[in-house]
């Protein structure tokens, strides 16, 4: 079948095709930190219940050489690409990019340890189709706008499948016409739905775009037959998904000037619940460590810019799953346990001495701010508290709270497991195809 000529998605391909990271120093270090916390979330992550349901499920004892990580197995590649995508995200520790609104390395990172099994590469060459891939998925979430999110769809899942395809394609030396065809395949293959927040399908959603970026690049690199022109179509990407709120210019513009994992960078997660309930869980630890009780409390406000709690979609969790979605829930443990731990976000009910203060919260849009965007500083909170004295407490966040440094929450998330141990520090430094391998080789051990 004849195609006219697809510019913009022909010169996507070819800035994702013709990238070289490796000459910026900054990016791959961020990278590798990156790489770090991602791995941490998902060694804990392998050990959830609905992890080995997912596993069992979608096959995992299929025969194949591909890592799960967190356990001694190995398996089909798009298989694994599932299981470690869903690992990395299901407690919800894992990193997020204001770009993407959403969680970019555990879609990638997976697909591209997956073809590890089939395809040799080097680990410098595994990091730097990581920054890509990225780079890729970030400047498709600056060009959709803000609309695709609000609108129902969460962006982990249907921009990490371009994301992960983009990832591949570098890897392998892709030409511009067979990755413009995976980029395609990747794109025909987006959904994921934010009404799955709270359940266990939306970890899934970071599984299943990841196997869908590798099965697009493979079956791409094939010659199997797609649309070359997912940007350019008036039936696209953008006309599908964008609700008038797209901005083409974003895909390609300044392309890695710097890289989006430089700037504005991920926010690698201080605490193992959504993002979006990082500032009050903040707040929170800084009131109980000034003192602040919970039965001094009458009543709790939460003051958000518009947009800015569209992922928080309870307010009366009955399980810790679903008070990760929860800032009513996550400010009150905050507060009471000066902490948030992961046995606060398991699947057991939630616990009656912290249901009783969320029960005292509730939320407010102030409607004069700007609507939160990617633009980081669209985003804050203010908390008003009523005391039963009479005198109140206010305080307010700008932004988001996360670690710099994800040495100690690996070794938080792996329990200190002496086999894990040497990962952070060999991650740093790995380079040949022979320390790729390594890493495999200490990812492929079992967390108990």
């Amino acid at each position: 079948m004849t195609m006219a000529p697809a510019p913009l998605t022909q010169a996507l391909a070819q800035v994702i095709i013709s990238s070289d990271p490796t000459a910026d120093a900054a990016a791959m270090a961020a990278a590798r930190t990156a790489i770090i916390d991602f791995l941490a979330c998902t060694i804990a992550g392998a050990g959830d219940r609905t992890t080995g349901i997912l596993a069992k499920a979608v096959g995992a004892d299929l025969p194949g050489n591909a890592i799960l990580v967190g356990t001694s197995r190995r398996t089909d590649p798009l298989v694994a690409a599932v299981v470690n995508g869903y690992a990395g995200h299901v407690l919800d520790y894992d990193d997020v990019h204001s770009s993407v609104r959403g969680h970019p390395t555990t879609v990638i990172i997976p697909a591209l340890l997956a073809l590890a099994a089939e395809r040799e590469f080097t680990a410098e060459e595994m990091v730097a189709s990581y920054v890509v891939g990225l780079e890729a998925m970030a400047r498709l979430g600056l060009s959709i706008g803000s609309k695709h999110y609000e609108n129902g769809f969460h962006a982990t899942a249907t921009l990490g499948t371009v994301g992960a395809a983009a990832a591949i394609a570098h890897l392998t030396r892709s030409s511009v016409e067979r990755t413009a065809v995976a980029l395609g395949l990747a794109a025909t293959q987006s959904s994921g739905l934010r009404l799955q927040f709270g359940y266990d399908a939306k970890p899934y959603h970071a599984g299943m775009a990841s196997r869908s970026g590798l099965l697009s690049a493979r079956l791409a690199a094939a010659g199997f037959g797609g649309a070359p022109d997912f940007l350019d179509n008036p039936v696209g990407f953008h006309s599908a998904y964008a609700f008038g709120a797209d901005n083409l210019a974003a895909l390609t513009q300044n392309w890695g000037v710097p890289w989006q994992i430089v700037a504005p960078g991920l926010t690698l997660k201080a605490y193992p619940c959504c993002t979006a309930s990082h500032p009050v869980a903040s707040l929170g630890i800084d009131l109980h460590n000034e003192g602040l009780r919970a039965d001094a409390i009458d009543s709790i406000t939460f003051t958000y810019p518009p947009g800015a709690d569209a992922a928080l979609v309870v307010s009366k969790p009955t399980n810790g799953i679903e008070a990760r979605f929860s800032p009513e829930y996550v400010f009150s443990a905050a507060l009471i346990d000066g902490a948030l731990r992961l046995d606060h976000f398991d699947d057991r009910p939630v616990q009656p001495r912290i249901m009783g203060l969320a029960e005292r919260a509730s939320r407010r849009h102030d409607g004069s701010a700007p609507r939160m965007s990617s633009d980081p500083t669209t985003r804050f909170v203010i908390l008003d508290i009523a005391l039963r004295d009479g005198s109140t407490i206010t305080r307010r966040f700008d932004g988001l709270p996360g670690v710099t440094d994800p040495t100690q929450k690996f070794r938080d998330a792996t329990a200190d497991n002496p086999a894990f141990a040497e990962i952070p520090s060999f991650v740093r430094s790995m380079s040949n195809a022979a320390d790729l391998n390594q890493l495999l080789a200490l990812l492929n051990q079992d967390t108990v």
